[in-house]
């Protein structure tokens, strides 16, 4: 643990920390001093488990054991595990290693999900469930699991990721939309219920961001157009037609950002859902 951080003595739990924005996120916490735990959707669990219409970045455990080494050479102590917040048994079995290992989690950073596309005609029952699973319902388990411990100890912080899809509609998009709409509702019920008691719940609403999950939806997206490009000059073109600033955001980013949602000086912001998405709307 950093000597000195501003989260010394503080255990972080990181879904979707193995890369991205939830490893940013989980980067910037041990900077900061805390101890982290960062749980992902591995390959191994995963393949059985996603809907075809899913668009999901599931890494190796190789990619989870880079992310396990990032953080500790920062000097703390980290746990990294496969995690599946759609099902409470993993939910359960890596929530009770992190307090075995770490202590009781005073930080979560509900990080992990992901999309997928369809038209609302002939709209897949299975996309729409998995869309609300992944993207609202986890988020929901692991929130319930760790907010009692908070509370009784009178200090807690848990950022939701959500996107600016959370906070307008997108053509094809209705059930991530509608997830994502739904989890700042659920932020909002949660700061309300954790203000009296120390515990604050915020909500960052990303838009364009350079992750492996983004890059890999490019690349379908390339295949389906039939266009002969780079992963980086598709998003130089996506940038220029949908991001004021041109540019897609970098992980670090938003993962300073949800980091800062942590720290003292954010303990007067809760129930709030701040876009960090370079302009864009969308």
């Amino acid at each position: 643990m950093a000597d000195g951080g501003e989260l010394s003595g503080r255990v972080a739990w990181v879904t979707g920390g193995a890369s991205g924005m939830g490893l940013a996120a989980a980067l910037r916490l041990a900077e900061m001093g805390a101890w982290v735990a960062v749980g992902s959707l591995t390959e191994d669990i995963g393949r059985d488990r996603l809907d075809p219409g899913q668009r999901a970045y599931t890494p190796d455990h190789s990619v989870l054991e880079a992310a396990r080494e990032k953080i500790a050479a920062l000097g703390g102590r980290v746990l990294a595990m496969p995690l599946d917040i759609t099902r409470q048994d993993s939910v359960d079995e890596n929530l009770a290693a992190i307090e075995r290992e770490l202590g009781a989690v005073d930080i979560l950073i509900n990080a992990a999900g992901n999309s997928g596309r369809s038209t609302m005609v002939g709209h897949p029952d299975s996309l729409w469930q998995a869309m609300l699973e992944v993207n609202l319902t986890g988020s929901y388990r692991t929130t319930k699991a760790c907010m009692d411990g908070m509370i009784a100890r009178k200090w807690g912080r848990i950022v939701m990721f959500s996107s600016t899809a959370g906070l307008v509609g997108g053509e094809l998009h209705a059930a991530y939309c509608a997830a994502k709409h739904g989890l700042l509702g659920l932020m909002k019920c949660v700061a309300l219920e954790g203000a009296p008691h120390g515990v604050t719940c915020n909500a960052i609403c990303p838009g364009w961001v350079a992750t492996d999950q983004n890059e890999r939806g490019c690349v379908q997206e390339m295949a389906m157009l039939g266009l002969d490009l780079t992963v980086p000059e598709y998003r130089a073109r996506m940038a220029q037609k949908w991001v004021p600033q041109k540019r897609f955001l970098e992980p670090e980013e938003p993962g300073a950002y949800a980091a800062f949602l942590c720290s003292e000086a954010a303990r007067g912001i809760t129930g709030e859902a701040l876009r960090i998405s370079g302009g864009s709307t969308w």
